[in-house]
């Protein structure tokens, strides 16, 4: 009851009182209340996310393979798993074009995406409306649905792309062109893909953040004889900028992991032109069983994408923003 019923603290104004401090014993009380209500979000965070990464670390230090599904037997490999991985041209064609790959199909998601958001601020309500239903309905779609899809479109003989290109006569009889099967076709056939799955979220968070903008700035440029492009530039750019930071962030690190979308459209092929790094570690851990190595280039991929996020945080930090 003392800790309940603590006195109020006098401050040198008189009249003037703050309220009790509460005590230590109430304190750890609250602790221990917090500890129990965040108890099951925590298991669950362990079980399904600390215990898998931590697996994942320990099999990367391993010759884990085939033999070992069956017999469980495997042997420490140490430090050399990472040797051999630098040394491996495998891997570095993969990151090279996964960084490539990944850089083309961000700029080309952010381009589109912006300027899907600033062609609905100019649409009328019910165009709009419409517009985002759409887009999202797009966005809704799983990306095993949509790449199966997007491979019948392109496929060679019945592709309603071919035909529709081959209509157009500017590229010839187009109609038994396989894209999965030659380097240049297949990356753009992908590209295609990804840039149209990622363009609705883009579109839509920056179309919210434009809708929040003010209008006096824009009014004031066109009226001191700004054109739309400039005035766009100096005013609604610096608005969208921490917007854009974010959601390029978040490009980076989905576009550097996309694995559905390659391995249902080419497979990584044709003769491994478009195997990324995601598709080089499936194709060595569950096609070739060397599950080691593997995972040892999965955390090589953690690690990259851990450094662009920590490099994007540390400009958050720098320009006095909050996290």
């Amino acid at each position: 009851m003392t800790d309940t019923l603590a006195k109020p603290v006098s401050t040198d104004s008189p009249g003037s009182v703050l309220p009790a401090a509460p005590s230590r014993r109430r304190r750890g009380r609250e602790a221990r209340t917090a500890w129990w209500l965040l108890s099951p979000a925590g298991l669950v965070m362990l079980v399904f996310t600390v215990a898998p990464i931590g697996y994942l670390l320990f099999t990367s230090f391993t010759d884990y393979d085939q033999r070992s599904l069956f017999t469980g037997f495997y042997r420490m490999a140490g430090a050399r798993q990472y040797s051999d991985l630098l040394a491996d041209p495998g891997f570095w064609h993969a990151l090279i074009r996964s960084v490539l790959f990944t850089a083309a199909m961000v700029a080309g998601s952010m381009l589109v995406g912006i300027g899907v958001a600033q062609l609905l601020t100019r649409l009328g309500r019910v165009l709009r409306t419409t517009t985002t239903v759409v887009l999202v309905l797009a966005w809704a779609m799983p990306t095993v649905a949509s790449s199966l899809v997007w491979s019948w479109l392109f496929q060679p003989g019945y592709g309603v792309v071919n035909w529709l290109l081959t209509q157009t006569h500017l590229f010839g009889d187009l109609t038994q062109t396989d894209w999965a099967n030659d380097p240049t076709l297949a990356y753009l056939e992908i590209w295609l893909l990804i840039v149209w799955q990622a363009v609705p979220f883009i579109a839509l968070t920056l179309y919210a953040a434009l809708s929040q903008m003010p209008t006096e700035p824009l009014e004031a440029a066109r009226i001191d004889g700004a054109g739309e492009l400039r005035a766009w530039w100096s005013i609604t750019l610096p608005y969208l900028r921490p917007s854009l930071k974010l959601i390029t962030l978040m490009s980076v690190i989905w576009d550097f992991n996309v694995f559905n979308q390659i391995w249902l459209v080419s497979g990584g092929g044709p003769n491994g032109a478009t195997t990324t790094l995601g598709v080089y570690a499936f194709q060595t851990a569950f096609v070739t069983f060397r599950v080691g190595q593997g995972a040892a280039l999965a955390v090589v991929t953690t690690v990259i994408l851990l450094g662009l996020t920590a490099t994007y945080i540390r400009s958050l930090l720098r320009s006095g923003e909050d996290l």
